[in-house]
């Protein structure tokens, strides 16, 4: 019910007898403010919640902006500084010294005050690694369904998603209605060939950064946000400008799963892959306002968010219903850690995506919960980086070239052929800080991955003189390494067999490279995720009537049950399916 001018009228006045100040001029309460200069030091950032005894739906403009400038006088009366308002949930992100906090709290028209949030990119290098060991379908409990692999410019995940026969059928995403997909992440760039620089809108919300406000320029540092964009947008025969491809790819590159939708990109992700609970606030409000319902040019619009962690926020909870029920379908990754869902994933009215491999199990990193609602391929996922970002290494040993081989994140780049030594210690794991051994000097370590870190391996290595360094894993599958360090000398990952097959050669030569690249292979609900908001916009596309309460439902009534029959909370209602959500088939 739409409360009358004159409570309007009662309501502010008591507020500012509480604030014992005059009100304040505030910008348009459709708008965050800009950044305030001048932040006193010794403040820390916190989310402040007014009390809603008016409903922000019933309220006009005028109203609304009347509400925010009491509210933002109370802020500003207690000595906080504001560094984003939204009138229409009543929230103000703030800077507070502890005496302003205490203040604040004391005001009868807060509700709630809470820490200011980080969230993360929710996607890492494939492979194993000394956070996440290899593991088996068996000690999850789970089995292999069905195997995917990829096909020409169709990347694995394509096919489990059945593009193929959705670009057949002319199901891209592009329709007389507009749809949208944006990806709120670290940036993009816009220069890959990938995307034919056919990007409809880029808007940057990290403000602590310079120089990141042009997707034709510098400004995805981090790598993970054009890899994202590319699962949704990548166009098909457009890789060929591209020269950095990875081993086994198309000529073309690949493709992406909706590349007839429209492309948005909000950088609310820095350089490391963080952002704030505001920024990310700030990134949904820009979505949401590209719906013509809200002023924009764009019919129906998917929030793509591959970013997680931190605590439950109230104020987040309140960004994401009001951008609900503006009409927008908010889609976010579950999380890495193996363990309960992550936030914006646990909030209502945000769509919560796990990640499965190319045999439809369920990834060992994916997180899990109640707030699952659909799965999305998210192991060994190939996409776009950043051109010249990616690595693309190789590795040769006893006149056999390895497959499988991974370069370390922190890798030096180039390319070294020399005599392969056996780096030693117990089982040939070369741990023990400090570690030296002067047989390596001038040559290719070889090394079993094993109790110590690979940091600590590697920087043994490389102060014993070695010019390369390759680690065999001991497990089956692909060796994904995470260093702390960066090294000038190349660090590879290579598989078990092969490296136990290269020590029973030695001595013998070998050769490590590892070379700049366009394209990477990369884990996480981070890339499910835009496989999921990617369907969710050529299913939109295809039936444009429904309502995002109306999209959802129908994609999890027609989305490939796995695991326990039915809903469960490893796959939610299962692996997401397109082509049935439209044709029934």
């Amino acid at each position: 019910m739409k409360l009358t001018h004159p409570l309007l009228a009662t309501t502010l006045a008591l507020t500012l007898a509480a604030c014992g100040q005059q009100s304040a001029v505030t910008p348009d309460a459709a708008a965050p403010t800009a950044p305030v200069a001048g932040t006193p030091t010794g403040t820390d950032s916190y989310l402040v919640g007014f009390r809603q005894p008016l409903s922000a739906q019933n309220l006009g403009g005028q109203e609304l902006a009347a509400q925010a400038a009491v509210q933002a006088q109370a802020i500003t009366s207690a000595g906080g500084v504001i560094s984003s308002q939204w009138a229409d949930i009543s929230a103000a992100a703030v800077r507070l010294s502890p005496a302003a906090l205490t203040k604040l709290r004391a005001n009868p028209s807060v509700e709630y005050i809470e820490q200011e949030a980080v969230h993360r990119a929710q996607g890492r290098p494939s492979g194993s690694s000394d956070a996440r060991p290899a593991s088996t379908l068996a000690a999850q409990g789970l089995s292999a369904q069905a195997l995917y692999a990829p096909s020409g410019e169709y990347t694995w995940g394509d096919n489990a998603l059945r593009v193929p026969a959705l670009r057949a059928a002319g199901y891209t995403g592009a329709s007389t209605t507009r749809v949208a997909v944006c990806v709120l992440d670290t940036g993009i760039d816009g220069n890959h060939p990938e995307f034919q620089r056919k990007l409809t809108g880029f808007k940057n919300f990290v403000t602590t950064e310079t120089n990141r406000n042009d997707p034709y320029a510098l400004n995805d540092v981090d790598g993970h946000g054009t890899h994202v964009a590319g699962s949704v947008f990548a166009q098909y025969g457009a890789g060929t400008g591209a020269a950095g491809r990875l081993g086994g790819m198309d000529a073309a590159g690949v493709g992406g799963v909706a590349t007839g939708a429209n492309l948005f990109v909000g950088r609310v992700l820095g350089d490391t892959g963080s952002g704030s609970s505001s920024g990310i606030i700030n990134g949904v409000n820009w979505c949401v306002a590209q719906l013509k319902s809200q002023g924009g040019t764009q019919d129906r619009v998917v929030v793509s968010m591959s970013l997680g962690g931190g605590s439950k926020s109230q104020t987040e909870q309140r960004a994401y219903t009001a951008a609900y029920n503006k009409g927008a379908l908010i889609i976010a990754a579950t999380g890495n850690d193996g363990a309960a869902v992550s936030y914006p994933a646990a909030y209502t009215q945000v769509a919560g995506v796990a990640a499965v491999d190319s045999n439809l199990a369920k990834a060992d990193f994916s997180n899990f919960g109640t707030q699952v609602d659909l799965s999305g391929p998210g192991v060994a996922v190939l996409s776009p980086v950043p051109l010249g970002q990616g690595t693309a290494a190789s590795a040769s040993g006893g006149g056999v070239t390895f497959a499988d081989v991974q370069a370390a994140d922190k890798t030096g780049r180039g390319s070294f052929t020399g005599t392969v030594v056996a780096a030693g210690g117990t089982n040939n794991e070369f741990c023990g800080a400090g570690t030296r051994n002067a047989a390596l000097n001038g040559n290719i370590a070889l090394i079993a991955r094993g109790t110590c870190s690979f940091e600590e391996k590697t920087a043994n290595a490389v102060a014993s003189g070695a010019r390369g360094v390759m680690i065999y894993n001991n497990a089956a599958g692909a060796l994904g390494i995470s260093l702390t360090n960066t090294y000038a000398v190349p660090v590879l990952g290579i598989q078990q067999a092969d490296g136990q097959a290269l020590l029973g050669k030695l001595p013998t030569t070998g050769t490590v490279a590892v070379t700049s690249a366009d394209y990477a292979y990369l884990d996480g609900t981070s890339m499910a995720t835009p496989h999921v908001s990617a369907a969710a916009a050529v299913v939109w596309a295809a039936k444009p009537t429904l309502t995002n309460t109306g999209l959802l439902n129908l994609l999890t009534s027609t989305a490939r049950d796995l695991g326990t029959a039915g809903r469960d909370n490893n796959f939610g209602y299962g692996l997401v399916d397109p082509l049935k959500a439209i044709t029934g088939q």
